[in-house]
């Protein structure tokens, strides 16, 4: 054998310009190249009478030198399975795709238009201003100037209601830590005024536009990535001021895990104060005259509560409290006693969001993920539709009481965003702009949705997307997406990295897991707890039926999910090992006895339980990925990926898991992990970095599952 090897790198170095790619494509279809070795530790914690042992935990210290080298080691080694031709050709591909023009919905705030954009070419979008309807555009702030390498993004922008003042906040290298400043948005003028220490927060205005509220943490004692983040304060900060004098509005040192935010109404009279634990839709509200003392309306953790609008001292919510698919209510400030008062029923579609403009309630519902929007009178009557052309998802249909005047966002799987410009008075829209994508047309791609019966046979709903003249057949590559909890919603939208599958012969299929809210409160309930594994049987029962019906195989079909869906990959590919042909879990929570350890994980208790908590340890080491590997199964070629400066789900999750995947591992199939430098966990991540991320792991998986 080594005499083969030294005979090939002989031949390569007489003829490297013929070889150079050959070489590395060989490198990507092999399976006997070894994953670099990871030491162990003997380390057992012990959680209710049960050891549990932790071979990798010295990698939950990711910021030391010696755990850096390994990720370098780690990187080297997946880097060669990325280079082959379907990398080169997605890249290609990508690059062409991301040329096109972007155009946030705009909005309107005392005459002024406010919208992001980009040419296409630039890493980041520009926040921009019109002064006046007939005014040029012009570019206010412009991220691409905050760093040389692009790894510092605009996080948030929030402007003051007079249009005078702009609040941004940045994030270094993708981390949730914010640093809020100030602009005068007429002269470009950026204050001396420096907030820090901000994190999952927004500037909510205060009527005079002298100054905002935001959420701000205590300085953290240690590393910052991964320093557990408890004790939130709501602050009031007052222009031109330092941070020092910030003004304490709320805050619990007895109750470290409580949470705030404040919202203030449109007209100013009114503010509300939200009381959250963690991630749990859950909330306590109370409500207050703006220049008054806060009085409590909502006082249990019994349900969501989210706040609307005030007209002439009535309060409107859209709460699930004994409607599980949302209803709206109206408070009157000045006599509580009446309580709330329903305004908008709880129907068979479940409410996503609800707007108020022009005098009217715009209710967003979904139907079957699809957008349904109606308008009610603030007396409950409804009185009109929005059509679309199409069926698809609506976004950025807000603004003021008296506005008649709005945009909206349109778009589906094979729709790119387009804004349309919205008379309320007589209901008449426009087209204001399309996204336009170098030789991309709409109707060369087709998307349906059919539902499919689950374990328990709970039917559940599945886009398919593809070019509509791809011949469907057992071969075809089949991308499955999954995320199924913290009632967050997958939604029709448009993406690039999915096309950039489609055009690889491919098949992108979404299936709408229980965990999230596509179907209300229920929904997301039948996926959480103790109800978890309802979700990783719905996604591993996508596959099997797309399976049965000829659309891939498991030798064909990849899965993919994030964060939360980083965890469905990771459960269901140890489920299911014969399965699928390749697993993508990206930034995932694998490791559910210790992810309350870090960070903001102790908030995920809510959907998760707590691994102090009996019943729930033994739900959650049923399933937790890094608990779960068992020694001897083949299980399949594995890429897993996460940012070295992600201080949501911090890496080590991913790199405990892969050490213990690779070690563990039965056959050839490579566990592979690439980690992204000076990136967090997703957001903020610059063009170029999204398009080399994309083209390395579709690039991967097209070639391991083509070569099988």
């Amino acid at each position: 054998m080594k005499y083969f090897l030294l005979n090939l790198f002989v031949l390569y170095l007489k003829n490297w310009p013929i070889y150079f790619f050959s070489f590395f494509i060989i490198a990507g279809c092999s399976q006997d190249i070894r994953a670099p070795k990871t030491k162990s530790v003997n380390h057992v914690d012990e959680y209710h009478g049960q050891k549990v042992s932790d071979p990798y935990r010295w990698l939950e210290d990711f910021t030391n030198d010696e755990v850096k080298e390994w990720v370098s080691k780690q990187n080297d080694f997946s880097t060669q399975f990325a280079k082959n031709k379907y990398q080169i050709s997605i890249q290609k591909d990508l690059e062409s795709i991301w040329t096109s023009e972007f155009l946030s919905t705009p909005y309107k705030v005392n005459g002024k238009t406010f919208y992001y954009f980009n040419t296409g070419k630039l890493q980041h979008n520009k926040f921009m201003v019109r002064d006046c309807d007939s005014c040029k555009a012009r570019v206010l702030i412009d991220p691409n100037q905050f760093s040389s390498d692009g790894t510092i993004a605009l996080a948030s922008a929030s402007v003051s209601p007079d249009g005078q003042w702009v609040a941004f906040a940045k994030s270094d290298g993708g981390s949730d830590w914010r640093t809020w400043k100030i602009m005068d948005i007429q002269n470009g003028q950026i204050l001396a005024d420096e907030l820090r220490w901000s994190k999952f927060s927004g500037a909510e205005w205060s009527p005079d536009s002298k100054g905002f509220f935001y959420k701000k943490y205590p300085m953290p004692d240690g590393e910052e990535l991964s320093v557990v983040n408890t004790n939130p304060a709501i602050m009031y900060h007052a222009l031109h001021t330092e941070q020092s004098q910030d003004v304490l509005i709320i805050e619990n040192k007895e109750e470290p895990l409580l949470s705030w935010s404040i919202l203030v109404s449109d007209d100013g009279k009114f503010k509300i104060l939200y009381t959250t634990k963690g991630t749990d839709e859950r909330n306590l509200v109370s409500a207050a005259r703006y220049d008054k003392p806060f009085t409590p309306i909502v006082e249990d953790f019994k349900a969501s509560y989210t706040f609307i609008n005030n007209e002439n001292g009535n309060l409107f919510f859209l709460t699930n409290d004994d409607a599980p698919n949302g209803k709206v209510v109206r408070l009157d400030f000045d006599n509580l006693n009446a309580g709330f008062e329903d305004i908008v029923l709880e129907t068979e579609l479940p409410i996503r969001n609800v707007d108020m403009i022009n005098q009217s309630l715009i209710v967003h519902y979904l139907d079957n993920t699809f957008s349904n929007i109606k308008y009610f009178t603030q007396e409950g009557v409804e009185n009109g539709s929005l059509k679309t052309i199409l069926p698809g998802t609506i976004s950025g249909l807000s603004g003021k009481n008296d506005d008649v005047e709005v945009f909206y966002s349109f778009t589906n799987f094979t729709q790119p965003s387009q804004i349309y410009k919205l008379n309320l008075l007589n209901n008449v829209q426009e087209l204001f702009w399309e996204e336009k994508l170098e030789n991309f047309k709409s109707e060369d791609y087709v998307s349906n949705m059919i539902f499919y019966p689950s374990k328990d046979g709970t039917l559940i709903p599945l886009h398919v997307s593809h070019k509509k003249d791809l011949t469907l057949t057992s071969d075809t590559p089949v991308l499955l997406y999954g995320y199924g909890g913290f009632s967050i919603s997958l939604v029709p939208r448009f993406s690039k990295r999915f096309l950039a599958w489609m055009n690889q012969g491919g098949v992108f299929a979404l299936a709408n897991l229980r965990g999230g809210s596509e179907y209300g409160k229920n929904w997301h309930e039948q996926g959480m707890l103790l109800n978890k594994q309802n979700v990783f049987d719905d996604f591993a029962y996508a596959a099997k039926f797309l399976h049965s019906k000829k659309i891939g195989s498991s030798r064909s079909t990849v899965i993919q999910g994030g964060s939360n869906g980083g965890l469905l990959v990771g459960a269901v590919m140890l489920q299911n090992p014969d399965l699928f042909g390749f697993a993508i879990p990206q930034v995932g929570v694998m490791d559910m006895l210790r992810f309350n350890k870090f960070t903001i994980g102790w908030g995920w208790e809510s959907d998760y339980g707590s691994p102090q908590k009996l019943e729930d340890f033994l739900n959650l080491y049923s399933y937790s990925p890094y608990h779960n590997i068992q020694d001897g199964v083949c299980y399949p070629p594995t890429l897993v990926t996460t940012s070295d400066r992600d201080d949501r789900v911090v890496p080590s999750h991913s790199y405990k898991f892969a050490a213990r995947l690779q070690n563990l591992q039965g056959c050839k199939n490579p566990i592979m992990l690439r980690v992204e430098t000076r990136a967090g966990h997703g957001a903020g991540k610059p063009k170029d970095k999204q398009i080399s991320e994309i083209a390395d792991i579709y690039g991967t998986a097209l070639n391991f599952i083509n070569q099988n």
